[in-house]
């Protein structure tokens, strides 16, 4: 294919945008009275903003009542010290979101918090429910009316009403889960308790820190480094965590299934500096990287990355090799959500307002570089090309992930088998396609070792092993919608 063909020109602007995205992260705290709730909210938020990008918001509860800010963007967007003065209390709930399912509107922006019969109650949900459809089709001819296209709402609705029978919330949390299906870390708030809970499966992370005598939660482990928590432990696959005055107790029923964790936690969602299920995101990607300098050496001057989580599987390759390894491509940290975008004669060149190569660095060099996925090529091709122009005279295209060949359904955003480039095309094909002199994916069976002391996994988008049920509708159309959204204008 000519390099300025249909895979140059494609309309997809930033390099992220073709690759997987997650659907949220959520933070909780229950202060002692000695930490602002909404201001640990906002710097544990900072820290997951990663994890989303469309939309933020915090809820606090101070004596009850229950308050609450969220808008559309990044946390520094949507915050500032007059919102966060203005959110007092005793307990806080936050939540960054990328939409995988519902619209990305303000009405869909997280806590969601609804009152009823019992009270208020604010949730923070981190997952995909597969079952979604079904309970909000029931909950509809019960009378309920939804303000959203979320499937949380769907959740904060059975939590709801098994409350109204329910001696207390965290029974009614207990009761209702085990009629959602699908994945689900929940951070819930009530007027007098702080309530965590992860699905059976343990799909999404979860994980609980002490700061002195208030107890906190999060998606990753750099949440609490960034609130000044000490790391606790992690919120086991079926358990429910509460937080009240008497201190922090454990609900957790037998649970029947096997742990699987999303293996992408790894690959490319979580920071660098977090501990997933206590294993290390930096040293399981540095390991990915290693097992594919043994995978397919080749002779080559230097090694790269692609910034940031192609980084540290190319520290690892570089290791591995003896390859020494060099900085190569340097990012725009400063793009917002989004930017301008050129005209079509430019779109060639749009990869390089996120991403430009060094050319002092690459020029007459063999270059090895390290990436973490391609979903539907295009960036790759784009990248090479940039490596390219700027004098490699070779490009060694090293994935630290095996080719997606099956849609997720728990949670991450990865299209139909129809987008995907490695359904469509072999591994050396997709290389021809990007450009590059030669290509290898990481070996699915070398994924065990890469994650070596962390459990049993869920690796359905290589494998296609799904651990949870998936409704038939969903595998006949991935981009299923469970509910018509209203359109604004």
């Amino acid at each position: 294919m000519d390099r300025d063909g249909e895979y140059l020109n494609s309309s997809v602007m930033d390099y992220d945008l073709s690759k997987p995205h997650e659907e949220c992260g959520v933070f909780g705290i229950y202060s002692d009275g000695g930490t602002a709730p909404a201001y640990a909210a906002y710097n544990g938020l900072l820290a997951l903003q990663h994890r989303g990008q469309e939309s933020c918001g915090i809820a606090v509860c101070d004596r009850g009542v229950i308050s609450y800010s969220k808008d559309m963007g990044l946390v520094t967007e949507a915050f500032n010290d007059k919102i966060l003065d203005d959110l007092v209390g005793q307990m806080a709930v936050g939540h960054v979101r990328y939409s995988t399912a519902g619209g990305s509107v303000r009405e869909n922006a997280q806590p969601l918090v609804m009152r009823y019969i019992k009270g208020t109650l604010a949730i923070a949900h981190n997952g995909n429910l597969t079952n979604a459809y079904e309970l909000r089709h029931e909950l509809e001819h019960r009378g309920c009316i939804f303000q959203t296209t979320i499937d949380t709402e769907v959740i904060a609705y059975i939590i709801a009403r098994e409350r109204v029978d329910a001696p207390s919330i965290e029974e009614a949390v207990r009761r209702a889960l085990p009629k959602i299906q699908g994945s689900y870390s929940l951070v819930v708030m009530s007027p007098q308790k702080l309530i965590a809970a992860r699905d059976p499966h343990g799909f999404r992370p979860l994980c609980i820190g002490r700061l002195d005598n208030s107890y906190v939660f999060a998606s990753e482990t750099c949440a609490l480094d960034a609130c000044g928590a000490e790391y606790v432990r992690d919120v086991e696959p079926g358990e429910i965590v509460v937080v009240d005055s008497n201190g922090l107790r454990s609900i957790k029923d037998p649970v029947s299934v096997e742990k699987s964790l999303c293996v992408f936690e790894y690959i490319y969602f979580a920071r660098t500096d977090s501990y997933i299920d206590g294993k290390s995101v930096y040293e399981a990607r540095k390991e990915a990287g290693r097992l594919l300098a043994k995978q397919k050496p080749v002779e080559a001057d230097i090694v790269i990355g692609v910034p940031e989580s192609g980084i540290d599987a190319a520290i690892g390759y570089s290791e591995e090799s003896g390859i020494p390894y060099q900085k190569g491509i340097v990012k725009n940290s400063y793009i917002g959500r989004t930017f301008i975008k050129p005209s079509q004669s430019e779109r060639v060149r749009s990869v390089r307002i996120k991403l430009n190569a060094l050319s002092s660095c690459v020029k007459g060099k063999r270059v090895v570089m390290l990436d973490d996925s391609i979903v539907r090529g295009t960036t790759s091709a784009r990248i090479v090309t940039m490596l390219k122009d700027a004098g490699a005279t070779e490009v060694h295209l090293r994935i630290s992930s095996p080719p997606f060949l099956w849609p997720c359904y728990y949670g991450t955003d990865i299209p139909s088998k129809d987008d995907l480039i490695a359904c469509q095309h072999s591994v050396e094909e997709i290389g021809k396609m990007s450009f590059a002199d030669s290509i290898d994916f990481l070996h699915l069976d070398n994924l065990p070792k890469m994650l070596s002391g962390c459990g049993s996994f869920c690796d359905a988008c290589f494998s296609g092993k799904y651990p949870a049920p998936v409704p038939d509708y969903l595998i006949a159309n991935k981009n299923y919608d469970y509910c018509t959204p209203i359109k604004r204008f």
